[in-house]
């Protein structure tokens, strides 16, 4: 009976063990950036008045997108789909850094910072970046984001969200339309890389 059991936990064991290697370790879903150092920069948080630099943000996975306030579709679902990555990354939300860097240096104040945080129910481990037009450009340029102002208020820019490892390396480059679910997913995988 009992080298039965010996024989059972063993093959047991062996089935686990295939079954765990065919899976394969989890992939980052986006576009592959490489594993390369992300462009540093110094900014400040509209929020806080605080200068925020990415460099100073290492040691924590940072989710790095490029809004503005007073955008009427793709900025407010990439910040909902931040709050929603928070929500489900429970306590390991603590480790991750959400950034937004804005793509309208005259819309994007202190006051419209605070307003669209707010409405959006991010506070915690959240910098929504401002400052002016010659520093922006430096770090669009530096993450090939274009950004176009048109005269009735809206800016068109494109739509990119970084996800950079906790030793500062820009791993994968994701969408909104990509969702929450997505996002959340690689920002665990970058989590347990740690």
């Amino acid at each position: 009976m009992l080298r039965r059991l010996k024989v059972r936990s063993a093959a047991a064991i062996v089935a686990i063990a295939l079954a765990t290697s065919a899976c394969g370790p989890e992939t980052l879903v986006g576009t592959d950036l490489g594993a390369q150092p992300s462009p540093d920069f110094t900014l400040t948080d509209g929020r806080t008045g605080s200068p925020v630099t990415l460099s100073g943000l290492r040691g924590n996975v940072v989710a790095l997108a490029f809004l503005y306030t007073t955008c009427p579709d793709t900025c407010p679902l990439t910040a909902e789909h931040f709050r929603s990555a928070q929500q489900q990354l429970g306590g390991d939300a603590d480790r991750v850094r959400l950034v937004a860097v804005s793509v309208d240096p005259v819309g994007d104040t202190p006051a419209s910072v605070k307003d669209f945080s707010a409405s959006h129910r991010l506070d915690r481990n959240w910098h929504y970046l401002i400052g002016p037009a010659s520093a922006l450009k430096n770090v669009w340029s530096a993450y090939a984001i274009g950004q176009q102002p048109d005269i009735s208020g809206l800016v068109g820019h494109t739509d990119a969200i970084y996800l950079i490892d906790a030793k500062g390396n820009a791993r994968v480059l994701l969408h909104t339309v990509d969702g929450a679910d997505v996002l959340t997913k690689d920002l665990r995988i970058l989590l347990r890389e740690r």
